[in-house]
């Protein structure tokens, strides 16, 4: 039961296209406003970086009030928000419909969409923005961009974070040498006929991550599917827009958002249901995208006909039941909620699924992993990032599972890297084995039906 409000929480639509959405004077006053409730409040101190750079601007200001904090420095609070949403999901009792209606992520979103349209330079760190672009650059030569990308490449890691912001020693996603699309030409699984869900149609939105980057993500569901009866295609028009959306580039995701729903409508008239492979991209689709186009009633079809991955698994098993052949794990698994799987509001369907494989062990981690996009790779971020993921990271290496598994891969490959310090800061006779790689949970069920695709 929330303190502030009895009632679910809401959201109001985005007035990107009002000039006082841009407003600086009447920015500032809704910053101050929000403030000086979260300052009454804190109950988020501890989420991001965000809140305690707040509350040390007013405990240190001369009055240990907001009414001497220059508004200069509310760039600091901005920068530090990753818009993972669990103040507003989550933390904060003061929500809309609450009469304080306090939206903190969305305050901060517009902030940078100020910034941009005040004509702030986008800077070379904005090109990790750029995920469609470096995706088809990545996967044509993929094993050069791995090199260059490694964590161990004293050679171009110091130039990456000179030219770009990129932190040094922040590990980036390696590159497939074939998309998710074109693997999923070449190795369509056939449609189980015998199962009990044999009947439905789904388009898998490819996402950039599985599409270029993690494609086992991509075949695992395909699989899954198919032995599940569902007959599938994989369509990616382009990037969600959540790396836009972050750096305050809203005209940007509005555009792409009409692009991606002109294509992807006609198969949901033809009765096909729509799935992300990623929370985030299921985040966008769902609930960001009708907020930035409330009047676009293709949007609106768009978002009722979209299901996260894990949300659809645990919807054919608990309307026809799952095909047979789900078998035990030869492990535990350490499973973190991501972010923006709970920013969707419709249960830990992760969880759900991992639970209908026979004898699953599971061990829930519910706090944020800390990274948040690209702003966790950033240098000057990426120390923070690793601090607010540490108890996550210190809860999984303390279990020593066999499994390390989120349904965001940012997420996942950030929690290794936790653990990776962790292990290094610890006595020889103490230390436990760390994974050498982390598992979307879908890859779980898809090794537990002996399905999981041998490599990414």
């Amino acid at each position: 039961m929330r303190e502030g409000s009895l009632d679910a929480p809401v959201r109001h639509p985005l007035n990107w296209n009002d000039p006082d959405f841009y407003d600086w004077d009447k920015i500032h006053e809704e910053m101050e406003r929000v403030f000086d409730i979260c300052h009454g409040c804190r109950r988020c101190f501890n989420l991001c970086d965000s809140f305690p750079r707040l509350f040390d601007l007013i405990d240190e200001a001369p009055s240990m009030e907001l009414d001497t904090v220059d508004k200069a420095d509310y760039k600091h609070v901005v920068d530090a928000c990753t818009l993972c949403d669990m103040c507003f999901m989550v933390s904060c009792p003061y929500v809309p419909p609450h009469e304080f209606d306090v939206d903190f992520p969305h305050l901060m979103l517009r902030y940078r969409a100020a910034e941009i349209y005040h004509g702030k330079k986008e800077g070379l760190a904005g090109e990790l923005s750029k995920t469609d672009r470096n995706g088809k650059l990545g996967t044509a030569i993929p094993g050069l961009a791995n090199w260059a990308s490694d964590t161990k490449n004293s050679l171009t890691r110091p130039v990456m974070e000179s030219l770009a912001g990129i932190d040094r020693n922040a590990a980036l996603p390696k590159y497939a040498s074939k998309t998710f699309e074109a693997k999923a030409r070449d190795e369509a699984p056939a449609i189980n006929p015998e199962a009990p869900a044999h009947g439905r149609k789904a388009v898998l939105y490819a996402t950039c991550f599985a599409n270029y980057n993690a494609t086992s993500i991509g075949m695992s569901a395909h699989r899954v599917l198919a032995h599940n009866g569902v007959a599938t295609e994989v369509v990616y028009p382009q990037c969600c827009g959540m790396p836009q959306m972050e750096q305050g580039e809203i005209g940007k995701v509005a555009e792409g958002a009409k692009a991606i729903a002109a294509e992807l409508l006609p198969w949901v008239d033809e009765g096909n249901d729509v799935i992300a492979l990623t929370p985030s991209c299921a985040l966008m689709m769902k609930f960001e995208w009708p907020l930035i186009l409330p009047d676009d009633e293709n949007i609106a079809r768009l978002a009722r006909a979209t299901y996260d991955i894990t949300e659809y698994v645990v919807d054919i098993a608990g309307k026809e039941g799952l095909a047979e052949g789900l078998g035990p794990l030869d492990g535990n698994v350490a499973l973190h909620i991501a972010c923006h799987a709970r920013a969707q509001n419709m249960g830990n369907k992760a969880r759900e699924m991992l639970k209908l494989v026979p004898e699953a062990e599971i061990k829930q981690l519910p706090r944020c992993s800390g990274h948040g996009g690209s702003w966790g790779v950033k240098k000057g971020n990426f120390e923070t990032a690793l601090k607010v993921g540490k108890p996550v990271a210190r809860d999984v290496y303390k279990n020593a599972p066999t499994y390390v598994a989120s349904e965001c891969p940012l997420a996942g490959m950030h929690i290794l890297q936790g653990m990776e310090r962790i292990d290094a800061q610890t006595s020889e006779d103490e230390r436990k084995p760390v994974p050498d790689i982390f598992y979307h949970p879908i890859e779980l069920f898809a090794q537990a039906y002996g399905l999981k695709p041998q490599s990414a």
